[in-house]
């Protein structure tokens, strides 16, 4: 496999979700760690990104954290310039398809404009660098559309976004993919299915199950719940992108899943009898408090990925299963209720109100 040692690298939207996991892999992981002399995290700290998400490791010497935005380019090009930016995973975005339908605004300005913005930064720096730059263009499953009971979604699947969401993902895609067509820039695109995992904001379904059913709050599911996604734990996705950006092959895309699929309904049912299990409650109470609300806008009925290029071209293969790594996931969340108290912010609540109708929590006795 052909591979690329970055030294000073950067990492956009690193104090996410996903962001926050990929730092924590490059500063942790032996094989990751041994070669990065310099990581710079560049973050807007918006709704969405939290100081405290870098908590542990953003005392390691290397790490250097700016605040900022990914559209400023005066901003990027110092960065670039003054670190000696040799890569970038590139993970900054706007990312909650709910919020695109609300209002798709920020999503073209920070998922289009920014991505164009670093793209033609880095290449105007790195113009005749080709061989010793990277930049990893972090994307989704969802660029693809909707897929019907059967089949998987492969890097050469047309792209049919549903959503505002997934529609300006797939414009960023597409303008990773031309820069290396037409400057040559060493761009990797990648798209995953659905991540779960600490540190996830909880506005997303899992978190969002996870924390109402342990609030005594009704858990809202969209429709009838038989939309089926499949789920990928975040630190298998986080040890994807560093292949993808140490061993992958500039102008190709790689689909990261985990052939673990599950409709919503199921796996709210199931995050509800396992908060159930560790709180010590009858199981079913939690199950209770489901309650289905008016469907989402355009929902896709289905995603599924094929990551065998990823498995054979990489080397990459998923080590966590959902059945364990789930009941880990609410576990965390469970035990970091301070960590939940600092990332619920008024416009998560608001948030919360508009599109779920939120509602005080019930003590476990006014439960129905």
């Amino acid at each position: 496999m052909a591979g690329f040692e970055p030294r000073r690298l950067l990492v956009t939207g690193a104090a996410g979700f996903i962001g926050s996991s990929v730092v924590r892999h490059v500063l942790e992981r032996a094989e990751a760690s041994s070669t990065v002399e310099r990581l710079v995290v560049l973050d807007a700290l918006t709704y969405a990104g939290h100081r405290v998400n870098l908590s542990g490791v953003d005392r390691d010497a290397r790490l250097s954290f700016i605040e900022g935005d990914i559209c400023d380019r005066r901003l990027v090009e110092t960065i670039i310039a003054d670190h000696e930016v040799d890569a970038v995973l590139h993970l900054a975005a706007e990312s909650h398809v709910d919020r695109s339908i609300e209002s798709a605004d920020a999503f073209v300005r920070t998922n289009v404009n920014g991505t164009f913005t670093l793209l033609d930064v880095v290449r105007r720096a790195w113009e005749g660098r080709a061989a010793s730059t990277r930049f990893v263009h972090v994307s989704t499953d969802e660029v693809y559309g909707a897929l019907g009971p059967t089949g998987a979604f492969t890097e050469t699947t047309p792209y049919a976004p549903s959503s505002p969401y997934a529609a300006s993902k797939a414009s960023s895609d597409l303008l990773a993919l031309a820069y290396f067509k037409t400057y040559g820039l060493s761009a990797i695109v990648t798209n995953s299915c659905n991540n779960y995992g600490p540190r996830q904001l909880p506005e997303k379904l899992l978190p969002l199950m996870i924390t109402n059913a342990a609030e005594g709050k009704r858990l809202p599911v969209y429709g009838e719940g038989k939309q089926v996604r499949e789920w990928l734990h975040v630190d298998d996705h986080a040890a994807g992108l560093w292949l993808a950006l140490t061993r992958g092959a500039p102008g190709h895309s790689y689909n990261f899943g985990s052939g673990e699929e599950m409709a919503n309904l199921a796996l709210v049912e199931l995050v509800a009898d396992l908060v159930d299990d560790e709180l010590k409650r009858e199981r079913g109470t939690s199950r209770r408090l489901l309650e289905f609300v008016p469907d989402r806008k355009g929902h896709d009925f289905r995603y599924a990925i094929d990551a065998s290029k990823a498995r054979a071209a990489l080397g990459w293969e998923p080590e966590r299963k959902l059945a364990l790594a789930l009941a880990d996931t609410v576990r965390w969340y469970l035990a970091n209720a301070e960590w939940r108290k600092t990332v619920a912010s008024d416009e998560h609540r608001r948030f919360q109100a508009v599109h779920y109708g939120a509602r005080p929590a019930r003590s476990e006795e006014q439960t129905p």
